[in-house]
């Protein structure tokens, strides 16, 4: 085993046992890293504060005079995130032990006497995780589009005091609403209101994932060709987000349920499972009621995720927020593309206050991206109507004489296109009596790609089954 990938790695190798010390420090130097050494807990403290450059990772013995590792270790964790991963060592290892000390932080456990190869294997992976970790914080510190939670409407508020009081919680959270409505905005929000909020946020989009690349994708890879990790190991001691789930195979749902209950994580090729510390969010714009029905969603990953489930409300709910939403994102927009800031008047606020947006929070952010771009100064009413783009709430168009659909020929191709298939499945799904399964026989289309579409089109199956 070789730590080329890591040759100036500090090690820190706490343990009362000098044999053991010099014996650990003289394998870790052969193979590359740099080691100091500390005997008991107030060795270790002052190598940790007297380090002009951080360790990377902590070799931590459990049984030792005085403090002990696990005191340590919660001493560590009582006083912010761990800067560092930390593996604990002990001659008289339990599963209790192991587990109370993956609990409190700590990366993994190996056990006395030190196997060669477990040792280093079990360093290098710590250390790749502590790459990941940097690097998706890094990924977090890009530009993107900022959601505030910004309104003071009732349906706002008393969504805000829900996720406040679990965001500290571990236990999963389900987020159910309509598309648009800015659930993973939501997710990292709480995210950044959380414990975990110094590790990473990493959203698992089940529906972009390519079928035959999902199982590596979601767990990594291990083999000659090295390591790879997957996304629920890049989110190691931060947040999982999961985005309909039911969109991955029965196979991957009925994996990742496992790994989630075990909190351990074995990757494809590898031998030995990884303990996994994340907190899952999950989210759907769909019923999830229905798909366990249809067989789509697993019962034991539903269960699994549906632990608190909260429901974020369609703007049309909360119209009071839209004037605060789109002078936000216009502001962001403006400084971010360097655009002649927009000033919203009376008139158009109430204007955008009283339309429908069946798109949600996504429709006000790209309603007001384009304002930014296209003028300047204060918004007119005339041009307000043209980049609403005429939305409406979306329902099917009566049928012609001849039985056909209306096509309105003025539109770009896309956007007729769509008109034409939300108006067909909502007549389908009406005729299917709000069946998902019967609509995929009628349609002939494979249900998973179905439920996409009916999410991308703005179709709630229960709101038209309801119907």
């Amino acid at each position: 085993m070789s730590a080329t990938a890591r040759p100036a790695a500090r090690i820190l190798v706490v343990d009362d046992e000098p044999d053991i010390r010099s014996g650990v420090r003289d394998i870790l130097e052969d193979e590359g890293y740099a080691v100091a050494l500390a005997a008991d807990a107030a060795e270790a403290r002052a190598a940790l504060a007297g380090a002009g450059v951080p360790f990377d990772a902590v070799l931590l013995d459990i049984w030792m005079p005085g403090t002990d590792g696990i005191a340590l270790l919660r001493e560590w964790v009582a006083a912010g995130p761990l800067p560092q991963p930390v593996v604990m060592m002990s001659g008289h290892g339990t599963v209790e032990t192991a587990v109370e000390a993956t609990r409190l932080g700590a990366y993994d456990f190996i056990e006395k006497p030190l196997a060669l190869a477990k040792l280093l294997i079990t360093l290098e992976r710590a250390l790749e995780a502590q790459t990941l970790r940097t690097a998706n914080l890094e990924l977090r510190r890009q530009v993107q589009p900022q959601f505030e939670p910004t309104g003071q409407s009732p349906a706002l508020r008393q969504l805000l005091v829900q996720l406040e009081r679990v965001a500290d919680h571990d236990a999963p959270i389900l987020l159910r609403g309509e598309p648009g409505t800015g659930k993973e905005a939501l997710a990292r929000w709480m995210h950044g209101r959380s414990a975990r909020r110094d590790r990473a946020f990493v959203t698992v989009a089940a529906g972009a994932i390519p079928n035959e690349q999902a199982a590596v994708t979601l767990f990594g890879s291990e083999g000659d060709g090295g390591i790879s990790a997957g996304l629920l190991e890049q989110a190691q001691g931060g947040t999982v987000y999961l985005d309909e789930v039911a969109e991955l195979g029965a196979e991957l749902q009925l994996r990742l349920s496992s790994v989630l209950e075990r909190r351990q994580l074995l990757r494809l090729g590898g031998r030995t499972p990884l303990p996994l510390d994340v907190r899952v969010v999950a989210a759907s714009a769909h019923d999830l009621e229905a798909q366990r029905a249809a067989g789509t969603l697993r019962d034991e990953l539903y269960f699994q995720l549906n632990v608190l489930p909260i429901r974020v409300p369609p703007l049309r709910e909360r119209l009071g927020d839209v004037p605060a939403l789109v002078q936000h994102f216009a502001a962001f927009y403006a400084a971010r593309d360097r655009l002649p800031p927009r000033r919203f008047g009376a008139a158009v606020l109430q204007r955008l206050g009283a339309h429908h947006w069946p798109g949600n929070v996504r429709e006000v952010r790209a309603l007001a991206q384009r304002l930014a771009v296209l003028g300047s100064g204060e918004v007119a009413l005339d041009e307000l109507d043209p980049a609403l783009g005429g939305a409406a709430p979306a329902r099917a168009p009566e049928p012609s004489v001849d039985g056909g659909f209306p096509i309105d020929t003025a539109l770009p191709l896309r956007e007729a296109r769509d008109n034409f298939e939300r108006a067909y499945l909502l007549r389908q799904l009406a005729q299917a009596g709000g069946s998902v399964g019967k609509l995929a026989r009628m349609s002939g289309m494979e249900r998973t790609h179905l439920y996409r579409k009916l999410r991308d089109l703005g179709i709630d199956a229960k709101s038209s089954k309801d119907a």
